[in-house]
């Protein structure tokens, strides 16, 4: 079968059973109307608060903390120097927004982060997946 958005001839299994968009066309437009529709986003926000939701995640936060040592370890350091008043937030270094995160570069060095607003910081993992989690220098 032939997908209608990206024209790419792909097995029937990968369409869903009354359609002629392939999965990962629906999947990708999906993402992106619901980071875009405030209806969705309400939805995520509401759903995000029934407990079988909280309990998963959870176990996942926990999980990561367990497959991600050094990060974890690194985003506390963060945490403890800016509360203790060792390290100061600064605006976003690409849009210049106030509300920012910690980004780093190695673990290895837990203080040393450059500020990225949310937007931006997720453009930045966006862009270069292969510097996530624990493949980072450390």
């Amino acid at each position: 079968m032939i997908c209608t958005i990206c024209n790419e001839d792909k097995d029937p299994s990968g369409f869903y059973s009354r359609g002629r968009q392939c999965r990962e066309c629906v999947c990708r437009r999906v993402r992106a109307r619901a980071k875009i529709n405030p209806a969705v986003q309400e939805y995520d926000r509401t759903r995000a608060k029934t407990p079988k939701r909280k309990a998963y995640n959870r176990s996942t936060v926990k999980r990561w903390r367990e497959e991600n040592p050094l990060a974890y370890q690194a985003q506390t350091a963060v945490g403890n120097a800016l509360r203790d008043g060792r390290l100061f937030k600064e605006p976003c270094v690409m849009c210049g927004d106030q509300n920012v995160h910690a980004h780093h570069k190695d673990y290895s060095k837990p203080l040393d982060v450059v500020w990225l607003c949310p937007k931006c910081h997720h453009r930045l993992h966006a862009a270069f997946p292969e510097f996530e989690g624990k493949r980072k220098a450390g």
